[in-house]
C-alpha cells in the first residue's frame, strides 16, 4: 500500500517539484495530493503543468485549485487580464505560455477545469488550498472562491487559544469538521517558519517557493516532511514573485 503525500504550492518551479519528488523516491503506489498554485511564479509554470498531466498517468494524483490556477485558467480560456494577477506573478504565466501551441493550451485548459476545490479523504481529512468559511463545512458553501482565496481559516489557527479544548462550545466550529486539515496559499515564511507548519488542526504546506523558500511535501500519515532546495537558487537570474 502506497503513501498519501501532500505537496505545497509549486508556482512555476519546475526544477524543485521534480528534485523534490526524487528525494521522496516516489512510487507508482503512492497517492499525490497537490495543495494548488501551480503557476505564477518561477519560469517554468506552463512546464509544471505538462508535467503534472503527465504525473498523473504514472500516479493517483489529486489537483486541487489554487488562487493563482484560476486567475491563469481565466485568462486561458478567455483572454481576461486581471491587473492584480500580473502584479503578483500572472506575467510570468503569461510568458510561459507564448511558445505553447493550441493544441497544448486546450490540454491545459482541460487539466484545470478538471481540478477540484477541496478533497476530503477515508479518514475524514480535508485537502483546500485555501481555507472554506461555513461552519457546516465546504460542502454547505454558497461561494467556490472561498476555496482558493481565504486566509480566514489559517488566521483563526493562528491567533487560537492554545489552552482552549476542541469540545470547548467557544471552539471554532470549522475545526471541529476534520480531523486534520492540509492547506497551502499562506506562506509560513512569513510567521518566520520553513518548513510545514501545524496549528491546531490545520497543516500549512506552503513555505514559500515563489519567493526565497522551499518546496515541500509531508507523508498525511507518518508526518515525514520532505523539502526542495531554495526554489530560488534552481532559477538563477529569476525574479519569482520577489
Amino acid at each position: 500500500m502506497g503513501r498519501s503525500i501532500a505537496i505545497g504550492d509549486i508556482h512555476g518551479g519546475l526544477k524543485a517539484l521534480i528534485q523534490l519528488l526524487e528525494k521522496i523516491e516516489v512510487t507508482p503506489e503512492d497517492e499525490l495530493i497537490f495543495l494548488g498554485d501551480y503557476v505564477d511564479g518561477w519560469s517554468d509554470s506552463a512546464n509544471v503543468v505538462s508535467y503534472l498531466i503527465e504525473l498523473a498517468k504514472q500516479n493517483t494524483c489529486i489537483f486541487l485549485r489554487g488562487n493563482h490556477d484560476d486567475l491563469t485558467h481565466r485568462w486561458l480560456e478567455t483572454g481576461e487580464l486581471n491587473e492584480k494577477w500580473l502584479e503578483h506573478g500572472g506575467q510570468s504565466s503569461i510568458d510561459a505560455y507564448r511558445n505553447f501551441s493550441a493544441e497544448e493550451k486546450e490540454k491545459h485548459i482541460e487539466f484545470y477545469n478538471q481540478m477540484l476545490n477541496y478533497y476530503i479523504d477515508k479518514k475524514n481529512r480535508l485537502f483546500v488550498h485555501a481555507g472554506f468559511t461555513n461552519q457546516h463545512g465546504p460542502e454547505q458553501e454558497y461561494h467556490d472562491t472561498g476555496f482558493y482565496w481565504d486566509r480566514t481559516l489559517w488566521e483563526m489557527a493562528l491567533s487560537l487559544d492554545k489552552n482552549i479544548k476542541s469540545d470547548d462550545v467557544n471552539y471554532p466550529k470549522r475545526l471541529q469538521l476534520f480531523d486534520e486539515i492540509f492547506i497551502g496559499h499562506t506562506p509560513v515564511t512569513r510567521i518566520d517558519e520553513s518548513a510545514p507548519v501545524k496549528r491546531a488542526s490545520i497543516w500549512n504546506v506552503d513555505t514559500g517557493a515563489a519567493f526565497m523558500g522551499k518546496l515541500s511535501a509531508i507523508d498525511v500519515n507518518s508526518k515525514e516532511i520532505w523539502q526542495s532546495e531554495p526554489v530560488f537558487k534552481l532559477y538563477p537570474g529569476e525574479e519569482g514573485r520577489n
